[in-house]
């Protein structure tokens, strides 16, 4: 059973980094779906070997209810990688891929680093956890897979395809963030300037730092090495937005400033 496992997870993660380099839509699963995180993340780290590109940061998502109840966790997270993160002043909209066929979304999000240097271990409070970042940034994540069902399919799906991550605008520092509370700023999306969303971090269980403590917790689980210094997008405040190829996306943090992207569609590479 266990080669079986491992067979399909090979298989998975091939087909998924194939059809991301191809961008190529799939439109069935390729393999056995996973059913639980250990599966899914296993999948997910075999495809970051195949694909080989260096993981600069990572995206973190919510697992709701009752789903969180039943797989022992309330948040996922997949890699981002270098070649993907984008920077952008707030007068820039860069174009960002995203997967034609498949499943495609923006989200606002916060975006916290983590400094060089940090090898545990995990803070326990929003305190500890603001004494190992050295940044945090306004940002969107680009939310896209070739596979079109992979939000609906469920968490499990969502982590074997690198948690459904294609990119990542990263927007202006947030002016002395130290003393911010990130929970209170209101957050709105808009896609071609119709207004899509609007919410705070409060609402996104223990917020943007508890979502760097998750992440750094699952990453130390999984024997990745996080002392290199990785960036967070710690979740989506105004939620998860379907958009097309030929829109646009506008996330604006009051008091804070915006960022701004169009979605193309991706090419081969």
């Amino acid at each position: 059973m266990g080669i079986e496992l491992n067979e399909n997870a090979d298989h998975v993660a091939k087909a998924f980094v194939s059809a991301r380099h191809e961008a190529r839509a799939l439109p069935t699963y390729p393999g056995i779906a996973p059913q639980d995180l250990a599966s899914a993340y296993a999948i997910q780290d075999r495809a970051i070997v195949i694909d080989g590109r260096v993981v600069e940061g990572w995206k973190v998502g919510r697992i709701n209810p009752p789903r969180d109840g039943q797989l022992g966790a309330n948040r996922l997270s997949g890699p981002i990688f270098a070649g993907s993160i984008v920077d952008a002043a707030a007068d820039e909209a860069p174009q960002m891929p995203v997967y034609v066929g498949g499943f495609a979304a923006a989200e606002a999000e916060m975006l916290l680093h983590v400094a060089p240097g940090f090898f545990g271990p995990v803070p326990t409070d929003d305190a500890g956890t603001i004494a190992i970042l050295d940044d945090v940034r306004l940002g969107i994540e680009i939310a896209s897979s070739p596979y079109p069902g992979i939000n609906t399919d469920g968490p499990v799906v969502t982590v074997s395809d690198f948690g459904n991550n294609a990119g990542l605008v990263r927007g202006a520092a947030v002016d002395g963030w130290q003393d911010v509370d990130l929970c209170a700023i209101t957050v709105r999306s808009e896609i071609d300037g119709v207004e899509v969303g609007a919410a705070t971090a409060a609402t996104m269980l223990d917020g943007p730092y508890g979502a760097v403590r998750f992440l750094l917790a699952n990453l130390m689980e999984r024997g990745l090495d996080v002392s290199g210094g990785l960036w967070v997008s710690s979740g989506a405040v105004t939620g998860v937005h379907d958009i097309a190829v030929g829109q646009s996306f506008r996330a604006i943090f009051e008091g804070c400033g915006e960022v701004r992207c169009s979605v193309i569609a991706a090419t081969p590479r």
